[in-house]
């Protein structure tokens, strides 16, 4: 692959992907929509519930997301070669889907009877729960992040990736949305065996519409030559010096990718405690409904723009509304100066993503899509998951905010972690400044 000829080639205006039709916008939102609520239930919720109900301490919380990150970015890469050889996306997609829905309704059957684990388990809990995220995340990024990720590289074009992935990033928005608007009840009540049951079954259910509603890409739609090595050599080939060589804006993107990610770990995993706990807000779920309604249309409208005056110039706004709304965070305290704040921070996060989502694809080799996959989760999603919760967590722990619980003091995070997550956005305008030289220079 040292010589690749890209997919962001310019395409014939007869090829039909430059219209995306209903079918696939239907496969993006449905397939889309429910992996980032199964996601959203992984990411967020079951920090919340191993805080509730095991322990506290920020360590765990922040072990768990580092080790679930590294078997989720394993298993896309194996399986975005595996199916990078095969040419089809559908059946790891189906099929990792169902297992993932299996999975999330299994953190059900670890909840305790009595609302917290008994101090002599509390090990043996945290390890339960960090063993089953682990299986968890192998089966959904093998199905989401590797197979559905290649498969709207390929069903897409240079000209139709703006506006495509800024539907696709707000799709984590909108399941927090559901989640918060439906399902918060369930967790706030402590019926976590029928919130984990409940989206278990819905990821099931759509691992099944997914065999009859997504369609593979033609293979006349594909670069001959598309099997090339084997998977064997697919699993190396990404981080060869060679490769990284020949495709460098790429690489430099990906870079862009992993600050952006780190950033948004650093808070992401610990926010509803924050809310809750330490702002204490009652209504959080509405607090966070309307900034998720805010901050998807900052995205949407924002993907649009991106068809228009290009995806690069986007990226360095995006992260300034991102880093302000985060600076802004810090000092909020009343709901509506929360919403505004938030708002601004989850859009220009969004947006940020989005950009820098819909430059890899069009930077994507042909008939690498699923190789760029395990890539991505190496920089936007291992990387950031480890550096990210546990940056958060050293941040938390040296403020030293608790609050009282029955007469317990309990460590709490506190608005310290947004200062920390905007400090760490100072390398976009470097990195973006890289690899604009790189691509004049090419």
């Amino acid at each position: 692959m040292t010589s690749p000829q890209h997919s962001s080639a310019p395409r014939s205006r007869a090829d039909p992907r430059e219209r995306p039709g209903a079918r696939l916008w239907i496969t993006v939102i449905v397939i889309g929509l429910v992996g980032q609520l199964a996601w959203t239930v992984e990411n967020m919720y079951l920090n919340v519930f191993v805080y509730e109900t095991i322990t506290p301490e920020p360590a765990a919380i922040a072990t768990m997301v580092a080790l679930s990150a590294v078997a989720a970015t394993a298993a896309t890469i194996f399986v975005g070669a595996w199916s990078d050889r095969l040419r089809r996306r559908r059946v790891f997609i189906a099929i990792g889907y169902i297992a993932w829905g299996l999975c999330t309704a299994g953190f059900g059957l670890l909840a305790p009877e009595s609302g917290a684990v008994a101090a002599p388990y509390v090990l043996a809990a945290v390890v339960g729960v960090i063993v089953l995220d682990c299986v968890m995340s192998v089966f959904g990024s093998g199905a989401n992040d590797a197979a559905f990720g290649a498969w709207v590289t390929e069903s897409t074009t240079v000209r139709t990736r703006g506006r495509v992935d800024g539907v696709v990033a707000i799709m984590p928005l909108m399941a927090m949305l559901l989640v918060f608007g439906l399902l918060d009840p369930l967790t706030r009540a402590g019926e976590w065996r029928l919130f984990f049951a409940v989206v278990g079954a819905a990821t099931m259910i759509t691992g099944v519409i997914a065999w009859f509603l997504v369609k593979d890409v033609s293979r006349d739609a594909l670069p001959a030559g598309f099997h090339g090595p084997s998977v064997a050599v697919r699993l190396i080939e990404g981080f060869r010096p060679a490769t990284i060589r020949a495709n460098a804006p790429l690489y430099v993107s990906l870079a862009l990718w992993l600050v952006v990610g780190t950033s948004s770990q650093v808070f992401l995993p610990y926010v509803i405690i924050y809310l809750q706990y330490w702002l204490q807000v009652e209504s959080y779920a509405l607090m966070l409904g309307v900034s998720l309604v805010a901050a998807a249309v900052i995205s949407v409208l924002g993907g649009r723009v991106m068809d228009r005056v290009g995806k690069r110039r986007v990226l360095l706004p995006a992260a300034a509304l991102f880093a302000v709304g985060l600076v802004l965070m810090f000092f909020a305290r009343d709901m509506v100066f929360v919403i505004v704040a938030a708002s601004l921070a989850l859009g220009g996060m969004m947006l940020a993503i989005a950009s820098i989502s819909a430059t890899v694809r069009d930077e994507t080799p042909d008939g690498r899509a699923g190789m760029v996959q395990g890539l991505r989760m190496v920089t936007a999603i291992m990387v950031p998951m480890i550096v990210g919760p546990f940056l958060g967590a050293w941040v938390i722990s040296g403020a030293g905010q608790t609050y009282v619980d029955l007469g317990v003091s309990k460590p709490v995070p506190g608005p310290e972690m947004f200062l920390a997550a905007a400090a760490v956005l100072v390398f976009v305008p470097v990195l973006a400044i890289v690899r604009a030289r790189m691509e004049r220079s090419r």
